[in-house]
């Protein structure tokens, strides 16, 4: 992990982008470890979570999440998800947080060294050219493992440093139980499972 001990250091995370991720890889994000785990590298000034939240529901699975979070250290940017169909008449969720994600992080910019960025969304490079011109560090953490990569490849030529989702899970992943029901199973904190039927980009 390439990161100064003495940098204040911010973490956004692409919720959906970063559920994605971790599925391809066949992994969960233990958040109390991936938590800790940037906290003993350097000066965790703040740890941001973006998603949205379908509206009408009446019991949504992400809520556990995002109240875990919000009570353990992650301060958590939601807003509701748009229900569309698309041209084929399949019914699709509209939940894009990059408008969000990248006013929040210029607006800190003065406040980090810097900034990890859980997202391999190509459409976050000027955000990371910006910030680099402010004199900012950035890592992007995705992956490269799967037969897809799924970082845009300009997104991690333009950034400072790339970390690996796959190598990052080693320390703060668990491999999903087949049956989450068992009392046997260890869950200490929560992990992200329900953007399965969002399409982060809004396509």
């Amino acid at each position: 992990m390439s990161i100064d001990p003495r940098e204040k250091i911010v973490l956004f995370i692409d919720g959906a982008n970063l559920y994605a991720t971790s599925k391809a890889i066949g992994v969960d994000i233990d958040y109390r470890r991936l938590l800790a785990e940037f906290q003993s590298k350097s000066y965790l000034l703040r740890a941001y979570y973006y998603t949205a939240l379908v509206e009408d529901q009446e019991y949504s699975s992400i809520r556990p999440l995002i109240d875990w979070l919000d009570y353990n250290g992650f301060t958590v940017v939601t807003k509701p998800a748009k229900e569309f169909t698309d041209a084929s008449g399949r019914r699709k969720i509209k939940g894009n947080m990059d408008i969000e994600l990248t006013v929040d992080a210029l607006e800190m910019s003065q406040y980090y060294d810097h900034l990890v960025l859980f997202s391999g969304d190509g459409d976050f490079t000027a955000l990371v050219a910006a910030l680099q011109r402010k004199g900012k560090r950035v890592t992007v953490v995705s992956t490269l493992t799967t037969p897809t990569p799924m970082i845009a490849d300009d997104l991690r030529r333009q950034a400072d440093f790339f970390m690996d989702v796959a190598d990052l899970a080693k320390i703060v992943g668990r491999t999903p139980p087949v049956d989450r029901t068992s009392p046997q199973v260890e869950r200490s904190a929560p992990v992200d499972r329900t953007m399965a039927t969002v399409d982060p980009k809004g396509t």
